[in-house]
This record gives structure tokens, C-alpha cells and sequence, in this order.
């Protein structure tokens, strides 16, 4: 029986790696007959020896010398949730050149540092592994890789943080300010202690430079994706754009085309006739475009212990099928294009302004002219009442425009003395 045995370590015993301990536990009595071989943890790598040990059956795997791991010639397979960037960069790399096959969730290294890992995974003829590092439990990685390889794909986007979705859910169901969704999120546990990562969209950002570049076979890396977070959104953003048939969502989008690749994280107003829309509290969702597929949606839990644990105990059955088959390094990096990425300038959306400007005869006609200098052409000019004296709220929906001539147009509309404030400034999903 002891041939049959693939040995790993766990790199880190927080929430995912408690899950992914529970799971493999839980496969046990079927994880010869699914894959061939049983998986054993025979070292778990953490700081506090004394904490860890009431999370393990046996207190003897625990250990606090990253060289005990690298150095047993028993373990096959390192499976790294520790995050961060380093030494999680450096421990990976020397398990793939000691010749040891790696999983990762950890989307903070990969979106900056994913080609030299699958780079030194190549080198060494050994699996390197990440479907948990988008999207928790929602299998989008080997789909895109595998599934989905005979398409063009033109388009991946989607809702890909379960705390900003759960804060916008709860102001656009309940009416929440954006202050108490967020106090209501960290209560819940759904936001951290310090949840810039994910309300300033860094978090989705990481996501999506991984998407893009395993959906468009071209790198994209973190600093590539331009990057806005939720926290300027109010409730009345979110009730006057549900008059407009539309939800807002922080969306995470990469775009193909000609003239290259699009990839940004913003809140964006989208008709609630998206299946995205629908798609609320703490779930995620990607949505794909190909060119035969066409479209197509993954749905579930993006985070959480047990839902991103079987996104990781999968890529350790993977590994595992290669083993038996002596078929490993079978899919590594996809990325053989260098397609340029757009600056954001570059890109064409549409856009929701609310503006507070003087209430007098003229001063519509003044943005309009401002727009048209700057081909921004209007859809559509609704005026709300406001309580503010000598003040009109007025809420503009243009057509598509790049954005560079869009920003122009609204520094100079800025400088008016009849904009009194610009309240608000989302783009539009769609055409």
C-alpha cells in the first residue's frame, strides 16, 4: 500500500488550509478508487506549532522549518496558502526546482509573478496549479485552460469579490449607505479588519490580470489592469440607477480585441436583465464570450474555507492522475501571444454622471455643447429635484466614448462655475 501513497505538505494552516485538510480527510476511504493513490499530509509548514496543533490529528506533521519540506525526498506535492507575496514567491520556486509539483491560491503572487513560476514549473517538468486563486470553489482556470481551449475567447468579466458584492447587495436591497453595508460586512466576517484589498478593488484586480491572461493566452500582469474601488457609491447612485433598469456592480473586465487587450475593475452600472445582476451577496460569477461557445456562466461560492478547498484539493487530484499516468507538465503556461494592453484612455464605455448645477435656463445646453467639442454624445438628461436652493441634480447616460475625449470633456465641465459639484461617475456595462 505505502507505493500507492502520494505525499504532500501544507504550506500555511489558516482557513484554506484548515479546509483543504478537512477535505482530503473527508476523501479518504475514496481516494484510491478516484484517482489511483491516496494523499497523505505528512508536514504541515506553520508559525505557531502550539496553535496548529489542536487543528490536526496528529501534532507531528506540524513544523516551523521550511527546510524539513523542501529537503524530504517523500513529499511530492507542496501546496502553498500562505499568501503574500514573499516567502511564498521563494518557497515555490524552490520546491518546483527541487522537483516537487505546487498548488497555489495565492493570486497576489501569480498576477505579478505567474510566468516565472510556470516558467521554473517547465524547467523542471513538474505541475504547477492555481484554480483557487480566482474565484474560490467556482471552477474557471482548467475550464478556460482545458474545456474552452478550442474557442477565441473575446471577453471574460465578471463579479469576483464576495465582500463588495455582499456591501452593494445590501445597499441596493435595503437601502444601506455604503459606511453601514461595510460595517455590517466586517460584523459578518465577510469584509476584514482592513478591507482595502477588496472595497478599493485591488483583490478583483489581481483576478482579473489571471483571467486574462489564461482567457487571452497573453500575459497580463497587476499593474496592467486599472483599478477603481466602491467606496465613493451611495444609495442614491443605486436607487436612480434601478429607475434605469440597471443594478451596480463592481465588475471585473478583460476584453480581446484588435487592438489589444482591455482590463479593469469598476463599479459599473449593468441592466438588471444580466444574469450578473442577479448575482448577490457574498457569490461570485464569471461570465465568458467565445467565438464558439459563445457565452457561457460560472456561478458559486468565491471564497470561504471549504468552497476554495475544493478548488485546491482538485488541483491536487489532478497532479495526482498525472503521477499515476506519468503524464505530468501537461498544461503549463498558455500564454505564447504578446498582445499589447490598452491604456485605459484607450478603452470606449459609456457613463453615468450626476452633476449638481445651477438651476437656470442654459445650463443644459452648456454641457451638451461641452460634451459635442469632445464627440461625448449624450443618450439621455434627466433632472431630479434636490433640496439644495439654486441647485438642480441632473444625471447624464452618454452613448459609447473613448474614454480619454470623455475625461477631457469632464475636466473642462468641472471648471464651470455652473457645476457646483460632480456627485457621481460610473461607467455602463454594455452597448
Amino acid at each position: 500500500m505505502e507505493n500507492k501513497v502520494i505525499k504532500a505538505a501544507l504550506l500555511g494552516l489558516g482557513t484554506v488550509g484548515t479546509g483543504v485538510y478537512k477535505v482530503l480527510k473527508n476523501q479518504e476511504a475514496e481516494m484510491e478508487a478516484k484517482i489511483g493513490r491516496e494523499v497523505k499530509i505528512a508536514k504541515v509548514l506553520v508559525r505557531n506549532l502550539e496553535k496548529a496543533a489542536a487543528k490536526v490529528d496528529d501534532p507531528s506533521i506540524l513544523t516551523n522549518n521550511w527546510e524539513e519540506v523542501l529537503n524530504d525526498p517523500e513529499i511530492s506535492i507542496v501546496i502553498e496558502l500562505m499568501g503574500g507575496i514573499e516567502p511564498a514567491r521563494t518557497y515555490i520556486l524552490a520546491a518546483l526546482n527541487a522537483g516537487k509539483h505546487v498548488v497555489s491560491a495565492n493570486k497576489d503572487l501569480i498576477a505579478v509573478h505567474g510566468k516565472e513560476l510556470l516558467d521554473a514549473a517547465e524547467v523542471n517538468h513538474v505541475d504547477f496549479l492555481f484554480e483557487a486563486a480566482v474565484a474560490g470553489g467556482i471552477p474557471i482556470i482548467r475550464p478556460l485552460k482545458q474545456c474552452l481551449a478550442g474557442n477565441h475567447m473575446t471577453e471574460v468579466m465578471g463579479i469576483v469579490n464576495g465582500t463588495t458584492n455582499f456591501i452593494l447587495t445590501k445597499m441596493t436591497q435595503e437601502g444601506m449607505e455604503f459606511k453601514d453595508a461595510l460595517a455590517l460586512a466586517t460584523e459578518l466576517g465577510y469584509a476584514e479588519a482592513d478591507p482595502t484589498a477588496d472595497i478599493e478593488g485591488l483583490d478583483a484586480g489581481r483576478k482579473v490580470a489571471i483571467l486574462a491572461s489564461v482567457a487571452f493566452n497573453s500575459r497580463v500582469v497587476f499593474d496592467d489592469v486599472y483599478i477603481e474601488g466602491i467606496t465613493k457609491i451611495s444609495a442614491k447612485d443605486i436607487r436612480y440607477a434601478k429607475e434605469m433598469g440597471c443594478d451596480i456592480k463592481l465588475l471585473g473586465v478583460a476584453r480581446q480585441g484588435e487592438d489589444g487587450v482591455e482590463a479593469y475593475v469598476c463599479p459599473m452600472l449593468i441592466p438588471s436583465s444580466h444574469p450578473l445582476a442577479s448575482v448577490n451577496d457574498s457569490y461570485n460569477a464569471v461570465f465568458v464570450h467565445g467565438d464558439a461557445v459563445e457565452d457561457a456562466m460560472f456561478f458559486g461560492r468565491g471564497a470561504g474555507e471549504l468552497p476554495t478547498a475544493s478548488a485546491v484539493v482538485g488541483d491536487i487530484f489532478d497532479i495526482v492522475r498525472n503521477i499515476q499516468a506519468e503524464c505530468c507538465a501537461r498544461i503549463g503556461c498558455t500564454c505564447y501571444k504578446s498582445l499589447p494592453v490598452k491604456k485605459m484612455e484607450d478603452t470606449r464605455n459609456r457613463y453615468f454622471i450626476r452633476l449638481q448645477v445651477e438651476n437656470r435656463c442654459g445650463v443644459l445646453a452648456e454641457i451638451t455643447a461641452i460634451f459635442a467639442k469632445y464627440q461625448v454624445s449624450v443618450a439621455q438628461i434627466i433632472q431630479k429635484e434636490t433640496r439644495v436652493e439654486g441647485c438642480a441634480e441632473i444625471v447624464v447616460i452618454t452613448e459609447e466614448v473613448r474614454e480619454g475625449d470623455f475625461r477631457t470633456a469632464m475636466s473642462e465641465l468641472k471648471n464651470r462655475a455652473s457645476i457646483r459639484k460632480v456627485s457621481s461617475l460610473l461607467r455602463v456595462y454594455g452597448k
